[in-house]
């Protein structure tokens, strides 16, 4: 393969942390990855008999979480490391959560059962795509948000704090504080 990244000293696991295009099959980050999913089945495995060491699994797995915070497993992650979650948050069964960039989720946060939160994003150039080149944006949710189930958030949008986004909705760009969105894509429907 061609250097895709002529003058750039940077590795693929800088170029994405900083937001930019990076080669997604890269060993180190590859490395990274199965390291996440060992972490989150292990924590699924141990969830329902030892809630203590699971917590402490969770805890190696995350970025940082709350004290209070609580995640149901089964847990989707791609690195984890980029994950913060508040005081008092709850996510209900099968978070997925796919943390290329940061993904940071407020306190007293209420997580629907098989929620997306999707930083990743792709060229839309076809060349670009081959090359197994992608980028990532940010996600952030604000304090005291519902996400109702199945609920999708792409890279990029920010939830403001006291928001409800409908069951099954898609969110691709940000919510204004205190509002209720719905819908594919999802849009204010009423204040709160």
């Amino acid at each position: 393969m061609t250097d895709l990244f002529p003058g750039d000293p940077r590795t693929n696991r800088e170029r994405m942390i900083a937001g930019d295009l990076y080669i997604a099959d890269d060993p180190e980050l590859e490395a990274a990855l199965g390291r996440a999913a060992a972490l989150a089945h292990r924590y699924g495995e141990l969830h329902p008999t030892d809630p203590a060491a699971a917590r402490s699994v969770l805890e190696e797995l995350l970025g940082s979480i709350a004290p209070d915070a609580h995640i149901r497993p089964p847990l989707y992650v791609d690195y984890g490391s980029h994950i913060t979650v508040g005081s008092g948050t709850f996510a209900n069964y099968g978070l997925t959560a796919l943390d290329v960039a940061p993904i940071t989720i407020g306190d007293d946060v209420q997580i629907g059962p098989y929620v997306q939160l999707l930083t990743p994003t792709h060229p839309l150039d076809p060349e670009q795509r081959r090359n197994k080149l992608e980028a990532a944006s940010p996600i952030v949710i604000g304090d005291n948000v519902w996400l109702g189930g199945g609920a999708i958030v792409l890279a990029g949008v920010t939830i403001g704090a006291d928001s409800v986004i409908g069951a099954g909705s898609v969110v691709t760009r940000d919510i204004p504080a205190g509002v209720v969105a719905v819908g594919t894509p999802a849009r204010v429907v009423r204040p709160l």
